[in-house]
């Protein structure tokens, strides 16, 4: 098992909003977290990456409790992550912006199969090599996501948390941006990803968990989910 989360609580301020959270993910699986908008996926994947500290529970990836570890040594231990805001730097070029992504501000261009380098990056990012000298703040909002995940990709990462990475894209877009996280999954990236777009999700997970208000009402299988009409009432049809 690559990832376990066990009974995770995170609080913002007195509001209770992760409440007995756990999940697991196995070496090269993608999961899906689902569920309505305010629910607290967002969360889950903050307090996973150590961007926000939860009460009680336990992050164990990779064998290692990192609970409550800040978002550079989780990073460290083998996490990508890709926000739902893609935070890219709009003045610095393409390159600039992978070059970011590197741990330690080392390029291993000699690696192994596992190394993500930027000609790597720029096989699976095709749109991103004719833009490598560009500003981030000159690219589409597909290619700044496209810019987002392969910047985290830079780092190596075991396991990619991505958030919400087809929000507000054009419907091509979108399609680019799936196929680029199933490539990314059939190289050996374990991907825990966040999704509105139901259509998307279930086309790239093998499981989903589906959340209610701040805990977890379903795990199972992509196939169980599509046969189980109570339950997608229940967690995600508005």
């Amino acid at each position: 098992m690559l990832l376990e989360v066990k009974d995770l609580n995170t609080f913002y301020g007195l509001s209770h909003v992760l409440q007995g959270i756990s999940l697991n993910i196995d070496e090269g699986e993608m999961v899906a977290l689902l569920g309505r908008n305010g629910m607290g996926k967002s969360t889950t994947l903050k307090s996973i990456m150590g961007m926000v500290s939860p009460q009680s529970g336990s992050v164990i990836f990779d064998g290692r409790d990192i609970t409550g570890c800040p978002p550079y040594k989780s990073a460290r231990a083998g996490i990508g992550y890709v926000p739902e805001d893609r935070r890219i730097f709009p003045e610095l070029s393409v390159m600039e912006n992978l070059f970011l992504g590197i741990k330690g501000g080392k390029i291993r261009e000699n690696g192994g199969p596992r190394v993500w380098t930027y000609e790597r990056i720029f096989r699976h990012f095709p749109m991103l090599k004719k833009r490598a000298h560009q500003r981030g703040k000159f690219l589409s909002g597909g290619e700044q996501q496209m810019l987002a995940i392969g910047r985290s990709l830079m780092g190596n990462p075991k396991l990619l948390l991505v958030d919400e990475p087809t929000e507000g894209l054009a419907p091509l877009m979108v399609e680019e941006v799936r196929n680029v996280l199933e490539d990314i999954n059939k190289a050996g990236v374990t991907i825990l990803l966040v999704e509105h777009n139901l259509k998307v999700a279930l086309s790239l997970a093998g499981r989903v968990y589906l959340m209610g208000k701040a805990h977890i009402g379903f795990e199972g299988t992509v196939e169980e989910l599509k046969c189980n009409d109570e339950v997608r009432q229940q967690y995600l049809e508005v």
